[in-house]
């Protein structure tokens, strides 16, 4: 009988409980004692709806205070050593301190996990790293689950996907270096659970499914030789993309199973079910643990059914990957549209999909039922599905290259645009949102809720906007935002006003940390009816004599954050979203907006994971780009935004976008991001982030200062913006306005300086030229 298994759950909770405890705890309102008091009873919570659902383990180890990555890192005692924090006593106020920073630390980096919208803590290896251990939290959690009378699997990051997503503290330092200490960490934890009675453990290795260098696949084998020999049973999990490159080597190594993402790469199923032998456990990972369309059961049932009569309960079923990148459950969708609800599955609504496959292969009469409730539903969509909104198709037809090109190349637009702007040397502005303070938010909770008319909402928000724009002014910053004070989430907000999308109440999926957004749902052919923020910018403008940047979410991060549907090419998604943007730049410009941002976060992290699928994502996502970006005259400037990846390998891509602007977080890495760029010799104008906004710490003015001394020395400052790493949205006034006042500061003292260098130069070259005519003359 096949058995049933998840990679994790979601941990935020069905409500925020995680959120709103970490929140409270980083005020000082609540104690450690509540922290953790939330935490054990949302592990409990979780595990129960996985016993509830029949299957045959649940998951421990999946739970995290911030970040699984920084947890792993506790657990081993590998914290970054410029804290000084004891590893074998580190305290939740510690912990949280790794991923925010402290007054005299900045945060641990940050970065994309893998190809999805959640973040991880970097970690920072060297020499003297140890691996001599750290916390316990992750065998409490074990043994809490034990005491429950749970039938356990602990799940645990690889040592090879580890070390391959850290950095180097110092630079040319081979991390696979560090591999023997750390291979002997994960021995002692495998014996810890050996102990405990755990038979079987999950060692996550989603770097498998990325172009490994031939050191990192040697290491692998070499790793898990040892691993596969040290008492428990080792579920090797995949996901994400294919590893069958991988199989036969892996088929060789003695581990007892390993876990591979049909959803995302059902091609691969062959490759390893012919290398795995029959005394192996093949886990398939059938149901999408990133999108929330229910599953076809009766095609995934009747795909297993051979495979099930030769593996039997050697053949595990489970979703692709882990569910922390899908809402916790439909049960607080109160409001959501009856029929389109009935197409969707979230975390708990797939562990049933998951329990449902294992009773079909073993009983199919007993399934019948839900296999025809899934089935109706099916049915539903695929009607509804057929009938497309003809002028969107049409208007998508008759996209032509032209619509995708500015008028002229960048350095004819520059010019254009410095007479034009008027702006100084290294201007200074802010990448878009501005607090969220309480009235903001509840404000908008009262309009949502009917208690607020539109009229009185609309005068409240622009209160609200009009204090952002007058603080601006005061700050001295040269271009200025409206602040987004109506703006909830950056895809949430422009979902909300097209057709072809729609909104969850409750459909919460953990970004980072305490972080969590709602992803919109695009079910159908995507419609803008009417104009989006043309309204609120213009009305920003007309309360200042300074420029206003208009802000818009790009097509390639409202298609990435977006659980997007699945009938179509996710490129025809995209260019139907690049019209929608289109328009609304052009709305803008129309209204007087001189300088509009057109958001691209996620370009990056739609890559897909093996470069020779790169070339096609890079072609659709960059055309869709230059779509919505390529209607507006040279007089424009079009900035973008894109924050937390890697882009040294993109580079020529990412200048393919032709953005006027580009602005990039780099403080975490202290300008490292950047030296790709000027290696790259980034053509366009770059504002590389000169201090973390996800983080409450505030640099001074001369950090801010040496950052943009350091960027000086990689971009020219004729090209350089200076700007923090993100939004604002998460942080309080007084932070904000003291660390817009330092990067104000900082910009000014450096303009002072380079035009001081440049007067000197000038002086001298005019001394040598002088010089040479008197000794021409005298000749």
């Amino acid at each position: 009988m096949a058995r049933t298994h998840i990679s994790g759950f979601p941990r935020i909770g069905a409500h925020r409980e995680l959120k709103f405890a970490q929140e409270s705890f980083w005020r000082g309102e609540s104690d450690d004692a509540y922290l953790r008091g939330v935490g054990k009873e949302l592990r409990a919570r979780h595990w129960q709806l996985q016993r509830d659902a029949k299957l045959d383990f649940v998951t421990v180890g999946d739970f995290a205070w911030y970040d699984p990555m920084l947890n792993l890192s506790a657990l081993l005692g590998a914290l970054p050593s410029r804290f000084g924090f004891d590893p074998s006593n580190l305290s939740l106020a510690q912990y949280h301190e790794l991923a925010r920073g402290n007054k005299a630390q900045p945060a641990m980096e940050m970065t994309k996990w893998f190809d999805t919208n959640y973040h991880y803590l970097v970690p920072e290896l060297d020499s003297e790293t140890t691996f001599n251990g750290g916390v316990d939290w992750f065998f409490d959690e074990i043994d809490e689950a034990l005491a429950l009378d749970f039938a356990v699997k602990p799940v645990l990051i690889g040592p090879i996907t580890y070390l391959w997503l850290s950095k180097s503290r110092v630079a040319g330092f081979d991390r696979l270096s560090l591999l023997p200490k750390l291979v002997i960490r994960y021995l002692r934890m495998l014996d810890t659970l050996k102990k405990r009675g755990i038979e079987w453990v999950q060692l996550d290795e989603p770097a498998l499914c990325v172009d490994l260098e031939d050191d990192w696949i040697e290491a692998f084998s070499a790793v898990y030789n040892v691993l596969g020999d040290a008492g428990v049973k080792v579920l090797l999990a995949t996901y994400f993309d294919t590893a069958a490159a991988h199989a036969p080597a892996v088929a060789k190594l003695p581990v007892h199973g390993v876990h591979i993402d049909l959803v995302k790469a059902p091609q691969q199923l062959e490759a390893w079910r012919s290398a795995l032998g029959a005394d192996k456990v093949l886990s398939v990972g059938v149901i999408d643990g990133r999108n929330i369309w229910r599953a076809d059961l009766g095609e995934i049932v009747s795909s297993l059914e051979s495979l099930h009569a030769e593996r039997g309960e050697r053949l595990w079923v489970a979703p692709s990957c882990s569910l922390v990148h899908v809402p916790v459950t439909l049960a607080s969708e109160k409001r959501l549209d009856a029929e389109l609800k009935s197409w969707l599955a979230f975390a708990t609504e797939k562990l049933d999909e998951i329990s449902t496959i294992a009773l079909a292969l073993r009983d199919p009469a007993a399934a019948e039922p839900a296999l025809a409730a899934a089935d109706s539903a099916l049915d539903t969509r695929r009607a509804s599905s057929g009938v497309f909104n003809v002028l969107v198709q049409r208007r998508v037809a008759a996209i032509t290259d032209a619509m995708a090109c500015r008028k002229s190349p960048f350095a004819d637009r520059s010019r254009v645009q410095r007479h034009s702007l008027k702006l100084p040397l290294l201007p200074t502005t802010t990448i878009g949102s501005f607090p969220q303070t309480p009235a903001i938010r509840q404000a908008r909770a009262a309009y949502r809720r009917g208690e607020l008319r539109a009229l009185e909402y609309l005068e409240r928000m622009r209160a609200e906007t009009a204090t952002v724009v007058r603080k601006q002014e005061e700050l001295g910053l040269d271009v200025l935002v409206h602040g987004e004070v109506e703006r909830n989430d950056m895809v949430e907000f422009f979902a909300d006003k097209l057709w072809g999308c729609a909104l969850t109440e409750n459909g919460w999926v953990q970004n980072y940390g305490s972080q969590c957004v709602k992803p919109p749902i695009i079910y159908g052919d995507i419609y803008r009816p009417e104009p989006m923020i043309v309204d609120a910018a213009g009305h920003a403008q007309s309360l200042t004599d300074r420029l206003i940047k208009g802000v818009l979410t790009g097509p390639v991060t409202m298609l990435e954050w977006s659980f997007v549907r699945d009938d179509q090419p996710r490129a025809t998604t995209a260019l139907q979203l690049a019209l929608v943007i289109r328009d609304e730049v052009v709305d803008l410009e129309k209204a007087g907006i001189r300088i509009i941002q057109i958001d691209e976060p996620a370009f990056r992290e739609g890559l897909p994971l093996h470069k020779a699928d790169w070339s096609e994502y890079l072609d659709w996502a960059t055309r869709a780009f230059r779509i919505a970006a390529g209607g507006v005259s040279d007089a424009t400037q079009i900035h973008t935004h894109m924050c937390y990846s890697e882009f040294n390998d993109i580079l020529p891509s990412i200048a393919a976008l032709d953005a006027d602007v580009i602005t990039i977080e780099t403080s975490r890495s202290s300008m490292e991001l950047l030296d790709g760029f000027g290696e790259f010799a980034y053509p366009n104008g770059i504002g590389p982030g000169v201090y973390d906004t996800h983080s409450a710490r505030v640099p001074s003015v001369d950090a801010m200062q040496r950052l943009l001394e350091r960027a000086c020395e990689v971009i020219p400052a004729e090209r350089l913006w200076v700007n923090p790493d993100c939004g604002l949205k998460t942080r309080g006034w007084p932070e904000t306005e003291a660390a817009l006042t330092n990067m104000v500061s900082a910009a000014k003292t450096l303009r002072q300086k380079l035009a001081a260098q440049r007067t000197e130069a000038s002086r001298i070259a005019s001394v040598a030229c002088r010089h040479a005519a008197r000794s021409g003359a005298a000749r």
